[in-house]
């Protein structure tokens, strides 16, 4: 294993112990990935318990999401990984997480899309300034059919290059970074504001 693969694999097992502990990657759900190099990416294999990671429990695969170390199958949401890693070069981190705030958010949400504004945590996502803006996060309807998933979410991202992340409705959350750190910074601040606007639609009833 190459010095820079084992930090990323080093990175993804933490990432895992940070999201279990906080009840957003219960079990086996979730996936998690790190850039490996230009034309591939580091994912966690499929059906692992996500606070219990270990060295064996990443692979290599490339960006159609195919597994290069034999033996190992990804995770089925693979392709979902890599047609980010495709997107945008930049991007070295994705995390999907499946929280509870996330999971019921998106269920309550009417339409495709939830409108994040004037939060000043939307700071927190890469290349946002100010809270007075709008952080648009699209939903999209869950699916089997991971293929035909990915191909409802390229035309999106291809529509919207400063997207911080997406949900799958009943499902969980999808976001990026540069680095690990940074994905992990917008899992948080997605987290809270997902809970502040269960909140205020629980006041509002």
């Amino acid at each position: 294993m190459s010095d820079n693969c084992e930090e990323l694999t080093r990175q993804i097992i933490e990432a895992g112990r940070f999201l279990y502990s906080r009840g957003w990657s219960p079990a086996t759900s979730s996936n998690y990935s790190a850039r490996l190099a230009a034309d591939q990416a580091l994912l966690t294999v499929s059906g692992k318990h996500k606070g219990q990671l270990g060295v064996d429990d990443v692979l290599a695969t490339d960006l159609a999401g195919n597994s290069l170390e034999p033996g190992k199958k990804p995770s089925a949401e693979t392709l979902l990984h890599t047609q980010l890693y495709a997107w945008r070069p930049e991007i070295g981190a994705v995390l999907h997480t499946h929280s509870v705030n996330a999971t019921v958010l998106s269920r309550m949400v009417p339409g495709d899309r939830l409108e994040l504004e004037d939060y000043e945590l939307q700071k927190a996502f890469a290349g946002v300034t100010t809270h007075e803006g709008r952080v648009i996060v699209p939903i999209f309807d869950n699916d089997q059919d991971i293929a035909r998933l990915a191909d409802k979410v390229q035309p999106w991202l291809e529509a919207h290059p400063d997207c911080p992340g997406y949900l799958i409705r009943g499902h969980g959350l999808y976001t990026w970074g540069a680095r690990m750190s940074d994905a992990l910074r917008q899992v948080e601040a997605f987290e809270f504001l997902f809970e502040c606007e269960l909140k205020e639609m629980s006041l509002r009833r």
